[in-house]
């Protein structure tokens, strides 16, 4: 009888101490922390609407952007495609076949945000401070540019001198930080931050590149680089906002930009 009752009241404990470790796995579960906002492709959430962001391309037209040597949307080479604006592969030494395209609109101080995707070996840029009045015949109108390449597998990532022609540089001027981190199987973040003559470029929420422009160190940089024959380079107060055509398949997408 008394080995019955031991019996007993081991399954009784075993049972109550089960019980007390489901039961500390379910509250695990239930009290793990859940998003209440869920990021949909080209829209703007509440929070970023009262930070002052508008969006710059809606996902679904062209509003808002035209070529840079056109007043419209490139008929060719450029395409909305499941919530993205894919550039197609032009063949490399012929006129690009959609043309670098431009905001509609000139902006002075401003944080601008863009998603970019590189197929393999692309080699792209987002330029900033352009004038497209003062594009002296070139390919592309001159701008700071926010270097996009596949540092792997394009030779202008080797091409610069010490780096500053690989992802994140400030092109041709400044090489990014070599800690930069970015995947180019996904979707990667660029953003410019412009304030006066201080300006910054960040890869995926990390700062790359921060320079002041307009000084006497500015204008030795670019004396010494391929813009030297650009009068007062860089040194604009506003411009457009430009995505190269730069023959590669690329793509983008939740482009915006906040006045500062």
């Amino acid at each position: 009888m008394k080995t019955r009752k031991l019996i007993l009241l081991a399954l009784i404990f075993v049972s109550i101490a089960g019980f007390s470790q489901s039961t500390k796995k379910v509250k695990k579960v239930v009290d793990k922390p859940v998003s209440q906002v869920v990021k949909i492709d080209n829209t703007l959430t509440a929070a970023e609407k009262a930070q002052g962001w508008t969006l710059l391309w809606d996902g679904k037209t062209t509003e808002g952007w035209r070529g840079s040597t056109t007043a419209t949307f490139p008929e060719k080479g450029w395409v909305i495609e499941n919530g993205t604006l894919m550039l197609l592969k032009s063949p490399v030494g012929t006129p690009a076949e959609g043309g670098d395209i431009i905001t509609v609109k000139k902006y002075k101080n401003f944080e601008f945000s863009i998603d970019f995707k590189l197929s393999e070996g692309a080699n792209n840029g987002i330029k900033y401070f352009v004038n497209v009045d003062a594009n002296t015949g070139k390919r592309t109108a001159a701008g700071c540019e926010f270097q996009i390449l596949d540092d792997e597998k394009h030779a202008d990532a080797k091409n610069g001198v010490k780096g500053n022609r690989t992802m994140g540089s400030l092109y041709d001027l400044i090489a990014a930080s070599t800690d930069k981190v970015y995947d180019m199987s996904v979707f990667n973040n660029a953003r410019i931050v412009v304030n006066g003559s201080n300006v910054k470029h960040y890869l995926n929420g990390k700062k790359v590149v921060e320079y002041e422009r307009g000084n006497q160190m500015w204008r030795a940089l670019v004396a010494y680089s391929k813009y030297h024959n650009y009068p007062n380079f860089g040194e604009a107060t506003e411009g457009h906002i430009l995505i190269q055509d730069h023959y590669d398949v690329v793509w983008f997408k939740n482009m915006k930009i906040r006045e500062l």
